[in-house]
């Protein structure tokens, strides 16, 4: 299943002018700070590998360059909003600890970031976690609370802890550090491969896809930027759509994607800067899985797939042409692999 809606190209203007305040008064990042956050990354992160392989190239009709950020230390591009921002702490805000609530990527980013600094931390994750990515979390020191169904209810729980402890409480969305930070990765595809045609991203919270908005304006201004979501959760979708922030049923099985509430400050800056958005089903997404397996030796979780599946989507259109792919992420459990190998290969 695919949907997509008709959209205007964003100029340079729509990101480069002021930009008003949120309902919540956070203002979004701007270019300087991804050029700041790259100089603060540099001391913890080397530039992740981008590769175009030559049997993807043929199926999809294009050619690909896939971002990998699934080499990162914690498997997923999401590490470099947490450095960013734990680095901009004052160190009173470090010694209060802070506390995030993910599905996982998320999680692992915060808990990282927090052991480099020697910060406390709390990860919220739902009782159903995926354990690989909740062993993560423990391993890096963090305290995990495993209470609410869904990752919705983990944000209420986190914000409720925040209150009580006094602790920073990091949004997986609505935090320009954050952005700032994951930035860098489509800044890093750019300087490999500064003419792409567009640029396919994974949108759950949408840091990346407003992080690719913001780099794109930057430095490769002719480059479409295209989200990518689950159809099965299509909040960020129809909030872009509509243009305020919707509530969506959440049953998609693809992790990284399941949001049911959108994010307030990503969608400002994805509808100032993303050329269109795409609904995808989840077995689309599993069928990109492993086409990456088959044909790029990449293993990926589904949202880390979900680019690549938008790039399929859109063979007829940029048949001859060059795409970029965030992969974002290779936290993928046994299970999920499991079924990601029953897929279908796309034709």
């Amino acid at each position: 299943m695919q949907t997509t809606s008709p959209s205007t190209p964003a100029t340079p203007a729509a990101l480069s002018a002021p930009a008003a305040p949120s309902a919540s008064g956070i203002e979004p990042p701007t270019f300087a700070d991804v050029l700041e956050a790259r100089r603060v990354l540099a001391a913890y992160l080397p530039p992740t590998p981008a590769w175009s392989y030559p049997v993807l190239n043929s199926v999809v009709g294009a050619t690909v360059w896939v971002k990998h950020e699934n080499t990162q230390p914690v498997g997923a591009f999401k590490v470099r909003g947490g450095l960013t921002l734990l680095a901009s702490l004052s160190p009173e805000q470090r010694t209060g600890g802070v506390i995030a609530a993910s599905t996982g990527n998320h999680a692992q980013s915060v808990a990282y970031a927090a052991r480099q600094f020697g910060a406390p931390c709390t990860i919220v994750m739902p009782e159903n976690a995926n354990p690989v990515k909740a062993a993560a979390v423990r391993a890096l020191g963090a305290e995990l609370v495993l209470r609410g169904a869904v990752f919705d209810e983990c944000r209420d729980i986190a914000a409720r802890i925040a209150a009580e402890t006094g602790a920073y409480y990091v949004d997986s969305g609505d935090e320009p550090k954050l952005i700032a930070g994951v930035a860098t990765a489509s800044l890093e595809l750019f300087e490999v491969a500064p003419r792409l045609d567009a640029l396919f991203v994974p949108v759950g919270a949408g840091t990346g896809a407003a992080g690719a908005c913001l780099a794109a304006q930057a430095v490769a201004p002719g480059c479409r930027v295209i989200g990518v979501q689950s159809a099965q959760a299509p909040s960020a979708y129809e909030s872009w759509r509509a243009g305020t922030s919707v509530d969506r049923p959440n049953q998609t099985t693809i992790e990284g994607l399941s949001t049911g509430r959108a994010f307030d400050l990503p969608q400002r800056m994805m509808r100032a800067g993303l050329h269109d958005f795409l609904l995808l089903d989840d077995t689309e997404i599993r069928s990109a899985q492993r086409l990456l397996i088959s044909t790029a030796h990449t293993m990926a979780e589904g949202a880390g797939a979900a680019a690549l599946a938008g790039a399929l989507a859109r063979r007829e259109e940029y048949a001859g042409g060059t795409v970029g792919v965030i992969c974002s992420g290779g936290n993928a459990s046994e299970a999920e692999l499991a079924a990601v190998l029953g897929a279908v290969l796309p034709q």
